[in-house]
């Protein structure tokens, strides 16, 4: 099991920013998947970011493109996501997921592990 633990999230103004933590903790592996999601009120959870273990590769949604950032410390197994220049369209509950794998994935059925979400607000 892993327990993925979620903070950073808050009301913030458009155009400002916001920075996301998840660390990680339990039977963790030396090859993982960290990435974030995020839901809508009456939509479908979407795929925002996610960063391998190894090597760091990144991989972005279309939406968020240029404006978010993910990064990680394997050291701490902390994911981050920097969200820039955000909009009232970015507001959702974000959660943190974590797959067992090398490669990262936007389908949210491929990740085995969900913390239990941070709400970011953005007014206009």
């Amino acid at each position: 099991q892993v327990q993925l633990v979620e903070s950073g999230g808050g009301l913030v103004q458009a155009g400002g920013s916001l920075r996301l933590s998840c660390a990680a903790s339990g039977r963790t592996f030396s090859n993982y998947v960290m990435g974030w999601f995020r839901q809508a009120p009456g939509k479908g959870r979407e795929f925002v970011a996610a960063i391998s273990s190894s090597g760091g590769r990144t991989d972005y949604g279309d939406s968020v493109k240029g404006r978010f950032t993910v990064s990680r410390d394997n050291a701490k197994i902390t994911v981050y996501l920097q969200m820039n220049s955000l909009k009232p369209e970015d507001t959702a509950v974000y959660y943190c997921a974590w797959r067992n794998a090398y490669y990262t994935s936007h389908r949210t059925d491929e990740y085995d592990y969900w913390g239990q979400g941070t709400q970011v607000t953005v007014s206009s």
